[in-house]
């Protein structure tokens, strides 16, 4: 089980003259610090950025070099093939350049990879599949930036090829640790994080930068920029799928193609949403990244990812129903394989030599290739350990990973690249292929034997923003912090905390005893009702021994029966426990002190 270790993020700023400036809070003055916005115009940006606030696509790299190839194309009426990739990010790209180019008079068509037959990206097969057909041009989206022999084969074949991509890109290190960054042959190169790209924001997803090449073309062809706002839903649900960090233009794109979901014409997500029993106009990032995403993910994992693309180019109410009722049943069935998987990957880690590993690779022979990332993620989580699960495939064995943010995941593949037939990725993530079984060993050792991780680093850090009193809570401080939503990676939820809470009394409830309801009362007699998530027996045997609790929290309004009660919402609120991790989620509703009745809340405030 992984540690944990409190810390207060203590980042210094004149938290009052910020509050005074922008007619805030001190407390949120201070919160947009801990999130390294500094500087009265990024602070103007974080609060309110828009869509006018955007960076010009023609800083990117051979963005306007792109745009006029393929424009070029168009006008001789070449036959162009888009090459996506299987997962959210990738047919949210595909969907917004196959759409894009056809408004703009393009024979454009797709081929997204399978992942068992043609794995990640793009591919021999898929390269001299499109020469075959007769097809003059390939345009990859959320991948090919390191698809070197392959776009090499495709110039060899008389292709002409764009690369549109986010990931990271391939490097050799000399003797002296130096550098040498290795770019594919493709006539174009699109990518914000090649290391001489101008573009003042690199952390884009690929749907992004797919748009952007987007914008960039209809811009020189005279059509307004509002007309490209369209896909904006899309790069949003791209952006949170793929686990972007919620910083600058990914907060743009993220705001207003919520806005846009909330009311989507796109009668596929309209029908995704609906059969998950959502409200459109109350879908979060929260949503996307855990009910609607997974359903369209699952048919990259477990069947075509063309299923997914087909339901957001769906023409009719019936078609769209019919694979949005497929992709959620899917889904329901990835998840219970996933379930399986997770349990064996922790006991074969939890009941061998592999618990003392630095960085875990876990052989599952027999689990779907596809749910690899996703149980890797889990062990990540529960170890709190670099994880790699891996599994038998027809070309000998395929891989995901998952890291924390003391290890460079794909930086750290670089350094045993000899071991692997194929391999690609982020620092947080990253996808791999080995010859056969008898590589897992020796990738193991290596990555273990290379590895500088401290003991310091198993320990995940929980970081308290702000140690606040439950007393300081109003309903306009709830209400301010919306203006720091989105929240997700790279602009956590804020997290409170304060000592010394005493519960007063508790009731276990739900079928596996995992909600604990509880009142809580700090020092003065201030009380609150609180909601635990987690062991309830286990909780109660902690509250039992002892006779005050440390919890962190982060306030929000709730309405019931019509009237405003400050509760929390928060997934993951910590209640300090001897030997694990639990979490705590408090509902606050305010009393003047013990044993008073409910008073009304405005009037409390």
């Amino acid at each position: 089980m992984k540690k944990e270790r409190w810390v207060v993020s203590a980042k210094r700023a004149d938290f009052q003259a910020i509050a005074d400036r922008f007619g805030i809070d001190p407390v949120i003055a201070r919160l947009i610090r801990n999130r390294d916005v500094t500087g009265e115009k990024e602070i103007e940006e974080y609060l309110f950025g828009d869509l006018e606030q955007l960076h010009d696509p023609l800083l990117m790299k051979d963005m306007e070099r792109a745009a006029d190839l393929i424009a070029e194309k168009i006008r001789e009426k070449k036959p162009i093939r888009i090459i996506g990739d299987y997962d959210i990010d990738g047919v949210t790209a595909t969907y917004i350049l196959l759409t894009g180019l056809k408004d703009l008079g393009a024979d454009a068509d797709v081929r997204i990879p399978d992942r068992i037959a043609d794995g990640y990206g793009l591919n021999e097969h898929l390269v001299q599949f499109a020469a075959d057909e007769g097809r003059d041009t390939i345009v990859t989206c959320d991948n090919g930036i390191a698809a070197g022999s392959q776009i090499r084969l495709a110039k060899e074949l008389g292709m002409t090829v764009v690369v549109t991509d986010h990931h990271e890109v391939p490097f050799e290190e000399d003797e002296n640790g130096e550098r040498r960054y290795i770019l594919p042959p493709a006539d174009a190169v699109v990518n914000p994080k090649q290391k001489d790209c101008s573009y003042p924001f690199p952390g884009l997803c690929g749907a992004a930068v797919a748009w952007k090449l987007i914008q960039t073309m209809e811009a020189k062809a005279g059509i307004p920029k509002e007309h490209s706002f369209r896909f904006l839903e899309f790069v949003a649900i791209a952006t949170i799928g793929d686990v972007m960090d919620l910083q600058g233009e990914n907060r743009i794109f993220v705001k207003a193609g919520l806005r846009a979901l909330h009311k989507t014409q796109n009668l596929g997500l309209q029908e995704l949403i609906r059969v998950q029993g959502i409200e459109a106009e109350n879908v979060t990032p929260y949503h996307i990244g855990f009910v609607l995403g997974p359903c369209i993910n699952a048919s990259g994992r477990l069947d075509t990812a063309e299923h997914s693309l087909k339901l957001l180019c769906a023409k009719t109410r019936e078609e769209a129903a019919k694979l949005a009722g497929d992709l959620k049943d899917l889904n329901e069935s990835r998840k219970e394989l996933t379930r399986q998987g997770e349990a064996k990957a922790i006991e074969l880690v939890e009941t061998s030599p592999l618990q003392n590993d630095k960085v875990l690779v876990v052989y599952l022979p027999d689990c779907h290739e596809s749910l690899a990332g996703i149980i890797a993620g889990r062990l990540r989580e529960h170890f709190h350990k670099p994880s790699f699960v891996l599994t038998r495939s027809e070309e000998g064995v395929k891989g995901s990973g998952r890291s924390i943010e003391a290890y460079s995941m794909y930086e750290e593949l670089c350094k045993c690249k000899e071991l692997m037939t194929k391999f690609g990725g982020h620092p947080m993530a990253a996808g791999l292929s080995l010859a056969g079984e008898e590589m897992i060993e020796p990738f193991r050792r290596a990555l273990n034997d290379n590895s500088t991780l401290t003991e310091e680093d198993f320990v995940e850090k929980v970081v308290i923003d702000v140690p606040m009193p439950i007393t300081y809570i109003t309903k306009n401080l709830i209400r301010q912090l919306s203006l720091l939503e989105p929240f997700g990676k790279g602009n956590t939820k804020p997290l409170f905390a304060q000592k010394g809470l005493t519960v007063l009394n508790y009731r276990i409830f739900g079928k596996n005893r995992n909600v604990v309801k509880v009142q809580l009362a700090d020092a003065g007699g201030y009380q609150m009702d609180g909601v635990y998530f987690g062991e309830g027996e286990a909780f109660a045997a902690y509250v039992d021994a002892h006779p005050t609790l440390s919890v962190a929290y982060y306030p929000s309004i709730d309405t019931w029966n019509g009237r405003d009660k400050l509760t929390d919402q928060y997934p993951e609120l910590f209640l300090k426990m001897q030997k694990s991790r639990k979490y705590l989620i408090f509902c606050p509703v305010f009393y003047r002190k013990q044993n008073s009745t409910q008073k009304n809340i405005d009037a409390i405030l």
